[in-house]
């Protein structure tokens, strides 16, 4: 598809990461399974709750730019959630599991940070205010998570990963 304007490539975004999102939720459960630690269980659990909510709003913004809510499939999802499920086969004691699950977690959450923040910014260069909002709303609750993520290892979960059982 030949694309010749910024709203173009907004758009074009927005479906990836509609299908980034959708790929992500049919993931989750398998991270939540595969962990351990009660914290991170609940991070992940609350983290779907917002997500299934993060699907809403993507389709609120098609909304926003004239769109139908359509999916274009992300490889960049794909390849983080296949890199995901190959670590979770692996044989690790519980507590390094939970470290790689939040390592998983974290490249999920910094992609989504990236692609969020990159289509905000082309919703408010193109003036659409709404969805440039909604996608803001989005970016922070990823932000969140992610800081979420780096407090439950730094304090907890990555020290007891260095204790041999």
């Amino acid at each position: 598809m030949h694309m010749e304007t910024l709203q173009e490539l907004l758009v074009d975004e927005i479906k990836d990461l509609y299908n980034a999102e959708q790929q992500l939720l049919k993931a989750m459960p398998k991270m939540i399974k595969n962990a351990t630690s009660t914290e991170l269980k609940r991070a992940i659990e609350t983290h779907m709750k917002e997500t299934e909510g993060h699907v809403d709003r993507l389709e609120t913004v098609f909304e926003a730019l004239g769109e139908k809510a359509k999916g274009k499939k992300c490889l960049a999802m794909e390849g983080l959630i296949k890199e995901a499920k190959e670590m979770m086969g692996e044989d690790m004691d519980e507590d390094v599991m939970d470290a790689a699950i939040i390592s998983a977690a974290q490249k999920v959450e910094h992609y989504e940070i990236a692609s969020y923040g990159t289509c905000r910014t082309y919703a408010q260069l193109l003036g659409n205010k709404e969805a440039a909002r909604l996608l803001q709303q989005t970016l922070d609750e990823e932000g969140k998570t992610d800081k979420l993520l780096t407090k439950l290892a730094e304090s907890q979960i990555n020290v007891e990963a260095m204790r041999p059982n």
